[in-house]
């Protein structure tokens, strides 16, 4: 049986930020092949770069649901310089940890974020630093 931490179990059962956000400043969607989980993540981001509101949708596992909501959690309030260096390991550990077979949710919660942050910027007219692009060929199970 596979068992995870009270923060897994607590975002998983009470997720925070769950919905979409009309006329958002960002939008990123990204899945995983293997095992069906679906991510699409909203950003409201202010005049000052700063991220008012974030939302999401997940189609997915508890730790999938678990690793969104920690993420929005994370990045809600923050300048999206700080937003973009989110990572997945910052997430899992954020949630007390993942079982090695669900940290592939983690890494969909980071490529997300990133992903509606490289919206955001595109849509502005501007390039995202590359270091913070989305890595979606360095997840072998990520597609979007």
């Amino acid at each position: 049986m596979m068992m995870y931490s009270e923060k897994v179990m607590d975002h998983f059962t009470n997720p925070r930020n769950v919905g979409e956000i009309d006329g958002a400043s960002g939008v990123g969607e990204v899945g995983n092949a293997k095992c069906g989980d679906i991510m699409k993540i909203f950003l409201k981001i202010d005049d000052d770069g700063v991220i008012t509101d974030v939302k999401f949708n997940t189609f997915g596992c508890g730790a999938a649901i678990a690793t969104s909501s920690m993420a929005t959690e994370m990045i809600k309030g923050k300048h999206i310089e700080d937003a973009m260096k989110l990572t997945n390991k910052a997430v899992a550990q954020a949630l007390d940890g993942l079982p090695p077979v669900k940290l592939h949710c983690s890494v969909l919660a980071e490529e997300g974020v990133r992903t509606a942050l490289l919206d955001y910027f595109t849509r502005r007219g501007e390039e995202m630093p590359e270091e913070y692009k989305p890595r979606h060929e360095d997840c072998d199970a990520c597609f979007i």
